[in-house]
């Protein structure tokens, strides 16, 4: 396992980060949970991630059980807060400083930790002054409650007035986690330069394409059985998007690419992502230990120019690209 710096920070992380979104306290049993964990220890993941709205505070605790005994220092656990969480009441949304410092206090007690070593605001608040969301923020840093502070899907605008108040306010944010996949490239244009402008990297979530860009998924076929595409408890909705006979026969089209380097198609994909090089790490999920053994094998992986080049060959113009899907919701999610 490599490790890269994220932000304009001192903080390394290994460029696999191991995400619990959709499988603990959720897809699957605990002690699945508890094995796809220890295989990304085994597999040298060092980075955690994981949210409060994660099976509506599950994930959060089953990640804790699941480190426990751990040498903490050596491990770096995140976490996010945004969404309604609890009995979803008025004030359990959002980013004002009621919801963040309350927020904050139960994930520390269900992750079994005094810290996190990033602390991320979900989705953009249109509805809290950013003023006061950054302040509560640099609160939490200096209560010693969380060492960074990051963001996830803010869009270039927002990365840049976040980061101005909190240098003025003496804190670091150094990451946003965006989705970005060969087939979802919306950050490139906008929210890449931005970052890279005042120090930001990107934590990508989804760089298998939700499974897609594993190639299990053929066209004019139904989906596998047991698969993303089958979970009404909130996988099918995210993935179907690409559920397109033209999405599909293109990454079919990368199979020879992926043999030519001796790698599968996932791990082609968790590489690709890894070629950016304003991204410090690559988030997968997992229902099972051997997925977390595979897909962290793309770690130390560096694509040519030649290679990437094929790659946007095949795949032509299916790539979302539109800098404009980078949107936080509208009003609060409640």
């Amino acid at each position: 396992m490599e490790h890269r710096y994220l932000g304009r920070s001192g903080l390394k992380i290994s460029e696999i980060i191991y995400g619990n979104w959709l499988t603990h306290g959720s897809q699957i049993e605990n002690d699945r949970a508890f094995a796809c964990v220890h295989a990304a220890l085994d597999a040298g993941i060092t980075s955690f991630d994981t949210a409060d709205v994660y099976a509506n505070t599950v994930a959060e605790e089953v990640l804790g059980e699941a480190l426990k005994g751990q040498r903490r220092e050596s491990l770096e656990i995140f976490t996010k807060v945004y969404f309604p969480t609890g009995p979803k009441g008025h004030n359990d949304t959002g980013l004002s400083r009621k919801h963040i410092l309350e927020s904050i206090d139960g994930s520390l007690r269900r992750l079994q930790t005094d810290h996190l070593d990033l602390y991320q605001a979900h989705r953009y608040d249109n509805e809290t002054p950013l003023e006061e969301t950054i302040q509560a923020f640099a609160d939490v840093v200096r209560q010693g409650k969380a060492l960074y502070i990051g963001v996830s899907e803010w869009n270039a605008d927002q990365i840049r007035a976040g980061q101005h108040l909190a240098r003025e306010l003496g804190v670091q944010l150094i990451s946003n986690q965006p989705q970005y996949s060969m087939l979802w490239r919306v950050i490139e244009e906008r929210v890449v330069p931005a970052s890279q402008e005042v120090g930001v990297s990107q934590i990508v979530w989804s760089p298998v394409a939700q499974g897609i860009l594993s190639g299990k998924y053929e066209p004019g076929a139904e989906p596998p059985e047991g698969s993303r595409a089958r979970d009404e408890k909130g996988g099918a909705d995210m993935i179907k998007r690409f559920l397109r006979d033209e999405v599909l026969e293109a990454v079919q089209g990368l199979r020879p690419i992926a043999q030519d380097l001796d790698l599968s198609l996932a791990q082609l994909a968790v590489a690709w992502v890894l070629a950016n090089p304003n991204v410090a790490g690559a988030i997968i999920g997992a229902s099972r230990p051997e997925q977390v053994t595979e897909n962290a094998r793309a770690a130390g992986v560096r694509l040519s120019a030649d290679v990437l080049a094929r790659i946007d060959e095949v795949l032509g113009d299916v790539p979302e690209t539109d800098p404009a899907r980078t949107v936080s919701p509208p009003t609060r999610v409640a």
